[in-house]
């Protein structure tokens, strides 16, 4: 699968749903089972990563997960560790709410003959960080503070920045466990400002914090946890998402 036939297929899907699968918190006798049913409801694809990645087991989480659909699989990296020729794409993340040098360009650097020796399709994301109320793994891991989240206009700033840099992506992240969702002001704001599509994940835990994030302008957003704990919200949010 190109990159291109990735990038089409998901912009095809526009309002959609990704699945995020997180090895460290999905045991390997339930992927199968778990990639089948969110690719018969029809997420656009499915993101693999973890803020820290414990498991030893990528290569093989996501040759599982493969072996259960054909979405693309994309890889979700929290950092140059985390790279494996058994997917499609890598979001090549840029850490833009942050100041941490490592998180936009150091651990890129030293993943990047990884991606290449693999063939692995590079799809460009801007990543942004936004205060969801109380720290979550992906701040502490990389040692950066999230944007305000009553101020969207830092968040337009990063996200236009960006889209000058070239990415093909906005992702504004609330982070896993985040008590709040990304602010619905902050997502329209953001999408009035740039033109390239925006990804919002973190903290979505029903259907109408899910529909009020694509209202505002959420091309894609991001599920993760909600897809084991609630199967009657995520089939709702997915019916919503179409």
């Amino acid at each position: 699968m190109s990159k291109k036939s990735i990038y089409d297929t998901l912009n095809q899907k526009k309002p959609g749903v990704l699945a995020l699968f997180d090895p460290d918190r999905m045991a390997i006798d339930q992927v199968g089972e778990i990639t089948e049913y969110v690719s018969a409801r029809g997420v656009a694809g499915i993101l693999v990563g973890s803020s820290i990645l414990i498991s030893p087991h990528l290569d093989t989480f996501i040759a599982e997960v493969k072996n259960h659909t054909k979405k693309p699989v994309i890889l979700f990296p929290g950092g140059s560790h985390q790279v494996s020729a058994n997917a499609d794409a890598i979001f090549f993340l840029s850490l833009l709410s942050g100041r941490n040098a490592e998180y936009l360009v150091g651990e890129q650097v030293k993943a990047v003959f990884l991606v290449k020796e693999y063939g692995l399709d590079v799809i460009p994301v801007g990543y942004i960080l936004i205060e969801s109320g109380h720290c979550t793994a992906v701040e502490y891991m990389s040692n950066t503070r999230s944007i305000p989240r009553l101020k969207p206009e830092i968040a337009m700033a990063h996200a236009l920045t960006g889209e000058y840099f070239g990415m093909k992506y906005i992702y504004l992240e609330a982070g896993s466990g985040a008590e709040q969702a990304v602010p619905i002001e902050v997502v329209k704001k953001v999408k009035e400002t740039i033109s390239i599509p925006l990804i919002v994940g973190g903290g979505i835990r029903s259907a109408e914090t899910a529909q009020g994030l694509i209202k505002a302008g959420a091309d894609y957003i991001v599920l993760g946890s909600i897809i084991e704990r609630s199967k009657e919200q995520f089939e709702v949010i997915m019916k919503g998402a179409g």
